[in-house]
């Protein structure tokens, strides 16, 4: 035993001193990987623009479309604040929750169906606690149903050259073929804050109660994060977590959207680092993608913005569709003189070529007479 002893000594001396130079040999490693292992994971998709200026500081997938879920919210009070603009309803007018709101399900402001609550309180549910109900009550308000207000939408959403959006319900419930992306919900958000910037003070909320419910702000980053001051969150299984994120330092404005967060945990830490990375640097772009973990793409365009574009044509719009093509036979046309002479051009050459037809035709048939008779006379 005592032989054994002494020939394992040394070698573990030598495992020692292995084990003082692990620290350097991880560091080592983690300098040496490719930045993408340091990428952000919980996410499938991001932006982050600068709220001012509307410059694109960094982007991931940021056209794929996914459900936007209760995003599609911002949508709506952009409506109904569109609607208060144009005074065809005004903030301390109360509405009468029909049953169609009270009884809409998924998040709630838990509404009661009769009772009568002033639009500033359903702006503030929709945007706090993602009311269903509320933003219901509030679309069947400004346009009379909800299909009409679907419509408005959709025209909204071309007007503003949002290219992959479409959307089906005013609430973002889950409902096939409602889609939209990170670019477009950029857009959105930055168009609908520059034209109510009150609208803000909604989102900003910690909290609201309603009849002595105590309903907390679905944006935990509030409070939590330095800076930030809004906007919107969603979730739908097929969507996954998403949230608009607005935060302000200094003199520098950023959004971030991010879309289908695989927790709500991934999906605020994913919106956290692009916040920090873009206060940080502020407009590198180059180090903004190396902070997260990404590679400048090859190709992209290093001065992109996100700003309002005139609607794009192959772009579906249930409310105004573009009209079906009708039949050659069916179509009317110009009545130009060119056309005039072109008709009657036609015209006369479909005569003079009946009028050859007929000459040639009677010239042929004379001499087979002729031949007949002639062959009957010699029998």
């Amino acid at each position: 035993m005592a032989a054994d002893f002494a020939v394992s000594c040394p070698a573990r001396k030598k495992d020692r001193r292995l084990y003082h130079l692990f620290p350097l040999f991880a560091v080592l490693v983690v300098l040496l990987l490719p930045c993408q292992v340091l990428a952000i994971r919980g996410m499938r998709a991001a932006i982050l623009i600068n709220l001012d200026t509307g410059k694109v500081l960094f982007e991931h997938k940021a056209d794929m479309p996914i459900p936007p879920a209760s995003l599609t919210k911002v949508m709506s009070l952009f409506l109904t604040l569109d609607a208060v603009k144009a005074k065809k309803l005004t903030l301390t007018e109360r509405i009468r929750i029909p049953s169609a709101a009270a009884t809409v399900g998924g998040s709630s402001m838990h509404l009661r169906v009769g009772e009568r609550v002033p639009v500033r309180d359903l702006l503030t549910g929709a945007a706090v606690a993602s009311g269903n109900d509320a933003i219901t009550a509030l679309a069947l308000r400004v346009s009379g149903s909800q299909r009409r207000f679907v419509q408005a939408m959709n025209h909204k959403a071309r007007k503003l050259g949002m290219q992959h959006s479409y959307f089906k319900n005013p609430s973002g419930l889950p409902a096939a073929g409602q889609r939209s992306c990170p670019r477009d919900m950029a857009l959105l958000a930055r168009t609908y804050l520059k034209v109510h910037p009150e609208a803000l003070r909604y989102h900003a909320a910690h909290a609201l109660t309603h009849r002595k419910c105590f309903l907390p702000n679905t944006n935990t980053l509030l409070g939590v994060v330095p800076g930030v001051t809004g906007l919107k969150t969603g979730w739908t299984i097929a969507s996954g977590y998403n949230i608009i994120v607005t935060a302000v330092r200094g003199k520098t404005r950023l959004l971030a959207v991010i879309m289908g967060g695989t927790s709500r945990k991934s999906r605020d830490s994913a919106a956290t680092r692009i916040l920090e990375a873009g206060f940080r640097h502020g407009t590198n772009i180059r180090q903004i993608y190396a902070a997260l973990g990404y590679r400048i793409p090859p190709g992209h365009p290093r001065k992109s913005t996100i700003t309002a574009q005139k609607p794009a044509a192959h772009v579906k719009d249930a409310s105004n569709p573009l009209p079906r093509s009708k039949p050659p036979h069916l179509t009317s046309r110009p009545a130009s003189p060119s056309y005039r002479q072109a008709t009657q051009t036609a015209r006369q050459r479909k005569v003079s070529s009946r009028a050859k037809a007929t000459s040639h035709s009677l010239q042929k048939q004379k001499p087979k007479a002729h031949r007949k008779k002639a062959a009957r006379v010699t029998q």
